[in-house]
């Protein structure tokens, strides 16, 4: 049987892509999230929140709950996860407790990013295990999708609710 070629890292971002898509046609902010192990897709996951009531349910969160279920083990060890935009602390931290070999971002988050944003949790020594981290895999795309979607929010909303612009 022939081997299957891993994933680079542009294509496996480009499913991610596709979960955030998943995401926006559910009228949530659209952010996907792909769990990769020996180059495999193991899980994947797209932003739930509002649907789910839950606002544990980032994407992150959904695919690192299908990548453990799958592997019948809450250590992810030899995985990788791909998200469209920078992780919040909140999926940062379960990315630690999983074990994540490596985390691969699109679009940087200067509000909540804990990946070298605002915070980097991944960079603290202290931590007892060691994540990789690479950022701006096809951040345009990334942002792009992002920014379209909350464009698109602030064109439905009432004018009494729209922010003032200045002159």
């Amino acid at each position: 049987m022939p081997a299957i070629d891993a994933l680079s890292d542009t294509q496996t971002m480009q499913l991610a892509l596709t979960q955030a898509r998943f995401a926006a046609a559910e009228g949530e902010v659209p952010v996907g999230a792909v769990v990769v192990r020996a180059g495999q897709v193991i899980a994947v996951g797209s932003n739930a929140p509002i649907g789910q009531h839950d606002p544990s349910a980032h994407a992150e969160m959904v695919a690192l709950r299908a990548a453990a279920k799958a592997l019948g083990n809450y250590r992810l060890l030899d995985c990788e996860l791909f998200v469209t935009l920078e992780p919040c602390a909140m999926c940062v931290g379960a990315m630690l407790h999983a074990r994540l070999q490596r985390v691969v971002f699109g679009a940087a988050d200067p509000k909540t990013g804990a990946a070298g944003s605002v915070l980097d949790l991944f960079a603290n020594p202290r931590l007892n295990h060691q994540t990789q981290v690479l950022g701006g895999v096809l951040a345009a795309q990334c942002a792009g999708l992002l920014q379209d979607f909350f464009r698109n929010k602030r064109k439905k909303l009432p004018a009494s609710n729209k922010p003032m612009t200045e002159k």
